[in-house]
């Protein structure tokens, strides 16, 4: 499959949009709550935040019965594995990682890519995530890196793809080979500007997966580019030992814009060390509390440190991938976690707010995935990333609190409207950005074909 440069903000909007009316959730605590509010969007970018704003050659949005927030951040999806969702829900972790990251996953084509990409990509707009850090590894061969670039092109969401390497052994048992040098191909072809709504990082294998010289290697060629790096480190206790962020450390190339993804058998005072480098965490929460064996969800210790983390949808072959879940289990997870005197660092406190929770969704999502200044909040001069869920809907009205109704009770379906950098992707409940009929057939067509390649494998 053959793929074109993204197009710019400027090239895909140019219209005055105003959201009227609703109750406003900014993320920015300059701005705060508003319970009845504007947004002012121009040129895709947030003009304006206020109690009442007049523009009359604006389109009007009608949000009073609409609770108004940035759009949410997932930084860390496999998204190429949609199409097999649910199938690893009751099997050990240990066949998921035999078969989707061995012989199925190697199996795979570009056209089952673009299919698990397009209908991921897809299906987390519809559910109001509009930034989306696609952790790619098949990289089989350079067609499968386009094929995944072409359906995240085609669904309209904000991405980061994370460039990864080919599904064999020798790429992640101790590997003595380099990251896959067609990533230069991919920035020079897809990647050229940084105002485009999909942009570039490294899927890396880091300490528990690589040896020094190509881990070093490969986070010295990502700073070379510009691009961040995001990297799995302290899932299953096989991991712990290798203590990779003490690794990093110690080799002086731990830095800001490195996302450590899990962390549950992370030692605590490598959590430190994360803080004071100013890198980021990403939680993989439902995934994580689903997988026997990964490990303790290390929330508590990360607050311990002050290290805000964002979160992800990880794998939807055991999973939800909609962010309200994973927001709703990491809240749960951490009180009863905490007030059950479960974790190991003394007083640790089990009082965590639903709105530090829609933080780690929005705001810290967006740092993390290096676009703290692009979206995250409903900032002006930040690009217009936002959703629209309905209040008036039976399971959330009457709302009291809003934070709470979209951490505690809110689902995709309350999802109304969902503008990406100011183009309205989701309307009044439908999906607008592309065919979801033709993505999920694609899907479906596809999941045929691995299920048949995990049966001979079996």
């Amino acid at each position: 499959m053959s793929g074109t440069k993204s197009k710019t903000v400027s090239e895909t909007v140019s219209e005055t949009v105003l959201i009227r009316g609703g109750h406003i959730l900014s993320m920015d605590p300059a701005i705060g709550e508003l319970p009845s509010g504007d947004v002012l969007i121009e040129d895709g970018v947030v003009r304006e935040v206020a109690a009442r704003i007049d523009r009359p050659d604006a389109e009007v949005i009608d949000a009073s019965a609409m609770i108004v927030a940035p759009g949410f951040v997932d930084t860390h999806r496999h998204t190429w594995q949609t199409a097999v969702r649910h199938y690893y829900a009751d099997t050990d972790p240990l066949q998921y990682f035999a078969e989707m990251l061995g012989p199925v996953g190697a199996a795979y084509s570009p056209d089952d890519v673009y299919a698990g990409n397009l209908l991921g990509a897809l299906s987390a707009l519809d559910s109001g995530i509009t930034t989306l850090v696609d952790w790619s590894h098949v990289q089989n061969t350079p067609d499968h890196s386009d094929a995944a670039i072409l359906a995240l092109e085609e669904s309209g969401i904000r991405a980061v793809f994370a460039h990864g390497w080919p599904l064999a052994p020798e790429w992640t048992r101790d590997s003595a080979l380099d990251h896959p040098d067609d990533i230069h191909r991919l920035r020079d072809r897809y990647f050229t500007s940084e105002d485009q709504l999909l942009t570039l990082a490294m899927a890396a294998r880091g300490p528990e997966m690589a040896q020094r010289d190509v881990w070093l290697h490969d986070l010295y060629l990502a700073r070379e580019l510009g691009i961040r790096t995001t990297v799995h480190v302290g899932a299953y206790a096989h991991n712990a030992p290798h203590r990779a962020v003490t690794q990093m450390r110690e080799a002086g190339v731990l830095g800001e814009d490195i996302t450590f993804v899990h962390c549950c058998r992370s030692a605590d005072d490598e959590f430190a060390m994360i803080a004071d480098a100013g890198a980021s965490v990403s939680l993989g929460v439902q995934c994580e509390a689903n997988s026997p064996g990964m490990g303790d969800i290390p929330l508590d210790r990360l607050l311990a440190v002050g290290i805000r983390p964002s979160l992800s949808g990880d794998t939807e072959t055991k999973c939800s991938g909609d962010m309200f879940t994973q927001m709703r289990t990491l809240l749960a997870y951490h009180r009863s976690w905490t007030g059950g005197g479960h974790s190991r660092l003394p007083g640790a406190p089990a009082h965590l707010a639903t709105r530090d929770v829609l933080e780690f969704a929005t705001v810290a999502g967006a740092k993390a995935a290096g676009l703290g200044d692009r979206t995250g909040s409903l900032t002006p001069g930040k690009q217009a990333d936002v959703i629209l869920i309905r209040s008036d809907d039976l399971n959330l009205a009457p709302v009291s609190d809003a934070a709470g109704a979209l951490v505690l009770a809110a689902h995709p379906g309350n999802v109304d409207t969902v503008l990406v950098a100011g183009r309205i992707a989701k309307r009044d409940g439908k999906l607008l950005t592309a065919d979801s009929h033709r993505a999920v057939d694609l899907a479906r067509r596809s999941q045929e074909r691995v299920l048949a390649s995990i049966a001979r494998t079996r």
